[in-house]
């Protein structure tokens, strides 16, 4: 669990980090200052800055002092900070102030202002992009379904993507993403004559091989007729997996086309939660929070290398939407009081601004702390686990 929590922390650190690179390069490159630039979150362990009309090049800040505003002459501040959790970069007059300044934020005209905004969820499209091309290159776990002719396949097997309850499937504990390596001592090339071997022996106990992880299951499984198929079965779905493979000039294409298909499969979920929301379902069972997703991240590191690079670029699409919402304290919603700008003819009076997404960085705070209850519920076990050995 330790492992878990070392992994989770990386992860998030790299998005946020890659997240933040992204606003900073595109400041720089219209000339708009960034006060500081910082790995992790402060309180700072200490920071260098560049020293402008000087002979010397830094100069070093120590601990979290303070930076006056006499000294906001000096360049960027590069810092080193005690929370390991990504990173941050500070803009100057993205809040609105110092708008008579040349090298300000609100200076800038609207698209450049726009530029700025979107570079950092720009960036995280291109990470995952980049991730799901490395992915293709060296091998990577994906469905074998509509695959291009160049595509290399190894590690062929049949996996569970569905348990339906009270199936005799569901009865017997398999579980999504177990793996039939097996069933009564006979393998199958695919899952139209896996699926005909069982429905020729409904009534009939047959023996399931199960893999899930490292570890190898025997399960004992007595198909029936099911209603949603009409035909002898267990009650799961299944689909073909493998570990595809593309040279190179392909596989920047199919990351590219991945990462986008990603995106859309994203949105649609982002559209039903909210459509959810609104007409009162609720969070739903799906959604996970940081406890979630760092119980997650640490299940696929075990996996192996290329699903943590998979797993990553999913998370790094995933922070790149939520980031381009619409909704107050997001890179989308100060996006949107642009657009309500250019439309008015002159920006939103700063404190409405300022007002606004102080209250939406309180409702995301708030959803974050319902969804981190909800997976705090649901793997607190784990967490106590690795606490109990922390303190012995």
């Amino acid at each position: 669990m330790l492992l878990t929590i070392i992994v989770f922390v990386l992860v998030l650190s790299f998005l946020v980090l890659v997240h933040e690179l992204g606003h900073f390069l595109v400041a720089q490159k219209f000339k708009v200052k960034a006060e500081e630039f910082g790995l992790g979150l402060p309180p700072r362990i200490f920071g260098l800055q560049t020293w402008k009309d000087s002979n010397r090049k830094w100069r070093l800040i120590k601990g979290n002092k303070e930076i006056v505003e006499a000294e906001h002459k000096f360049g960027t501040v590069y810092s080193l900070n005690w929370l390991p959790l990504g990173g941050f970069v500070k803009i100057k007059g993205q809040d609105g102030e110092s708008k008579v300044e040349s090298d300000s934020f609100a200076s800038r005209s609207i698209w450049q202002r726009f530029s700025i905004l979107s570079a950092g969820v720009t960036m995280n499209i291109i990470l995952a992009m980049v991730l799901i091309i490395i992915g293709f290159i060296i091998g990577m776990p994906q469905a074998l379904d509509n695959l291009g002719k160049q595509a290399k396949i190894t590690d062929h097997k049949m996996q569970v993507v569905q348990v339906f309850k009270d199936s005799p499937a569901a009865k017997a504990g398999l579980k999504i993403g177990d793996a039939i390596i097996s069933i009564s001592n006979k393998q199958f090339s695919n899952y139209g004559d896996l699926q005909k071997f069982v429905a020729e022996h409904t009534g009939q106990t047959l023996n399931y091989q199960i893999k899930r992880g490292q570890t190898i299951i025997i399960s004992q499984i007595v198909p029936e007729i099911r209603q949603e198929t009409e035909r002898g079965g267990v009650g799961i779905a299944i689909t073909e997996t493998g570990i595809v493979k593309y040279p190179w000039h392909i596989a920047i294409w199919q990351g590219v086309k991945t990462t986008f298909v990603l995106m859309w499969m994203i949105v649609v979920a982002f559209y039903g939660l909210i459509k959810g929301l609104i007409f009162g379902s609720g969070l739903g069972v799906g959604l996970t929070g940081p406890v979630g997703i760092a119980v997650l991240t640490g299940e696929v590191a075990r996996m192996g290398i290329v699903y943590l690079l998979q797993f990553t670029a999913l998370l790094s699409v995933n922070l790149a939407i939520i980031n381009f919402l619409p909704f107050p304290a997001l890179d989308g919603g100060r996006i949107l009081f642009l657009i309500v700008e250019k439309i008015k003819g002159s920006p939103v009076k700063r404190e409405i601004e300022n007002i606004t997404h102080n209250i939406g960085f309180f409702l995301l705070m708030l959803l974050i702390l319902v969804v981190t209850y909800k997976d705090v519920i649901k793997f607190g076990s784990k967490f106590k686990m690795v606490w109990d050995k922390m303190i012995g």
